[in-house]
């Protein structure tokens, strides 16, 4: 993945993207660690050394929510999330996020479980949202390490955890490589229940990088509509639009493009399917039937487009060669928990509670 600053030169003057010296930068532009682009909840930066290099993964760390002091409102009683009075229970989850999305976005899940007495940890993993974008490959194996290092500074042995889109990749592999630490397995829109390599060949990281750093708005915004199943609810991926295209100010750009090509060739390269049936862990798919995501779909031959993404079966397929694992299923796409928050929560909630 690495390139020389020369050919990454050549890229930028050949995009349509370019900054030009007398080009301004617009008042709501943010740098690509999301500096001033505010969390629900507090963020909390770890040192951690990447490549020898130093970085830091941001995180929010959310304490479970008390009626008897206020944090819990009758809102969370009438929505099912808590019952009166409901006490910490003792127990953290850890929430993982997708590859185009920022931990902020699990505001409405950290919500719920907080107030059902979780505690809540919710990483942006290195190379996304608030934390460090080294430069390099990017590796499940080496962010379930740093996540397991999160977990160790935090004082947490065993945690609950929730994988979403790619961050389902990252669960299923910390998962294999720290099953003492995981109660119960939570793959929610999960990537990786097929070997994309199958499908899809080998991709000029040139090339994907000069199409990421062209890519305007509307065809982000198409991208993730389309790839996600959310026709119709192009709303909820506005903001994501809007976020990247405020970095996309930013003379830092280029880092983050590459830090996002780079998962790309994680998800490709580096397949879990095989690993899911020995993970023993009680597991809990939660898919929409109308998710098809497959990423690397476009560069597949035609005639193998239309076999890859049923996530909906593929999820039924491996949770009946695991030990224990079920499937639930939603009239969504990719998004469940923001397409449907109240299902989403209800359905995570009677999973975890046992």
């Amino acid at each position: 993945m690495r390139r020389s600053w020369f050919l990454v030169l050549l890229l930028l003057l050949a995009s349509p993207l370019a900054a030009r010296a007398d080009d301004p930068v617009p008042a709501d532009a943010l740098g690509i660690d999301l500096e001033g682009y505010p969390y629900p909840y507090p963020v909390f930066l770890l040192p951690l050394g990447v490549d020898h290099h130093e970085a830091r993964m941001a995180y929010m760390d959310v304490a479970p929510r008390d009626m008897t002091q206020g944090d819990v409102t009758q809102e969370d009683v009438t929505r099912g999330d808590v019952t009166r009075g409901a006490p910490a229970n003792g127990r953290a989850v850890l929430l993982l996020h997708g590859r185009n999305f920022p931990a902020s976005y699990w505001a409405p899940v950290i919500r719920a479980l907080a107030a059902a007495g979780f505690r809540v940890i919710a990483p942006d993993q290195i190379g996304f949202g608030k934390s460090s974008k080294p430069e390099g490959d990017f590796s499940f194996d080496r962010a379930a390490a740093q996540t397991a290092a999160l977990l160790d500074h935090l004082g947490l042995d065993k945690v609950d955890v929730v994988g979403h889109s790619m961050g389902g990749m990252l669960a299923a592999r910390f998962a294999r490589t720290y099953p003492a630490r995981i109660r119960h397995l939570v793959l929610y829109s999960p990537l990786g229940l097929e070997n994309y390599r199958r499908f899809v060949p080998p991709v000029d990281p040139a090339a994907l990088y000069a199409h990421e750093i062209a890519l305007s708005p509307a065809a982000y915004e198409h991208y993730l509509v389309t790839a996600y199943g959310l026709a119709g609810a192009e709303a909820l991926v506005a903001p994501f639009v809007a976020l990247r295209q405020r970095m996309s100010a930013s003379a830092d750009y280029p880092r983050w493009v590459e830090a996002y090509v780079a998962s790309y060739f994680a998800i490709w390269g580096q397949p879990v399917v095989d690993e899911l049936p020995l993970i023993a862990a009680p597991t809990l798919f939660l898919v929409g039937t109308d998710d098809h995501t497959a990423p690397g779909r476009p560069f597949a031959a035609p005639a193998d487009q239309p076999r890859m993404g049923h996530i909906a079966a593929l999820a039924a397929a491996l949770a009946a060669k695991m030990p224990d694992a079920r499937v639930e299923s939603f009239a969504a796409g990719h998004l469940i928990h923001l397409q449907d928050p109240e299902g989403f929560d209800r359905a995570l909630l009677a999973f975890l509670r046992p």
